[in-house]
C-alpha cells in the first residue's frame, strides 16, 4: 500500500500538477514521519534533476540500505537511493521540511556509487 502511494505522490509531483489539492489530501493520511519522507522525496527529485548527472532521475528510495531519521523537521538518510535511466545509485540527503510536515524547505544531497542490479531486490528496487 505504501508503495502504491509513494508512486502516486511521486507521479502527481513529476506531473507538476497545478493544485495542490490531490496531493496534500494524499499527504495528510499519512503518519507523520511517513508524510516527511514523502515531502522529501518531492523536493528530492526535483532538486536532483537540477544536477547534470541525474536530469532525467525519475525515483528515490529513502531507506535502502538503513532507515532514514526523522528528528523534529529533518530528514537524514544516509542509506537512500535514486534510480535514472533503469540505473539505481546511493544517495545520501538531508532534507527539512516545514512544522507541518506538508513541504520540504531544504534538500541537499551526495551521489554514491551505482548499485548492482544483483542487489536491486533485496533492497527493495525495481525497474519499470
Amino acid at each position: 500500500m505504501q508503495r502504491v502511494l509513494f508512486l502516486f505522490v511521486c507521479a502527481l509531483a513529476l506531473a507538476k500538477v497545478a493544485d495542490a489539492g490531490p496531493i496534500d489530501q494524499a499527504l495528510m493520511k499519512l503518519g507523520p514521519e511517513e508524510r516527511a519522507r514523502q515531502v522529501c522525496i518531492i523536493k528530492g527529485i526535483e532538486t536532483v534533476r537540477k544536477d547534470k548527472r541525474l536530469r532525467q532521475a525519475d525515483r528515490m528510495k529513502t531507506s535502502i540500505l538503513q532507515p532514514a531519521q526523522f528528528t523534529g523537521t529533518v530528514v537524514t538518510a544516509t542509506g537512500g537511493a535514486v534510480r535514472m535511466q533503469h540505473h539505481w545509485y546511493v544517495l545520501k540527503f538531508t532534507c527539512e521540511v516545514t512544522d507541518d510536515l506538508m513541504k520540504a524547505k531544504t534538500f541537499t544531497f551526495e551521489l554514491g556509487d551505482e548499485i548492482p542490479k544483483d542487489k536491486w531486490e533485496d533492497y527493495g528496487l525495481w525497474d519499470g
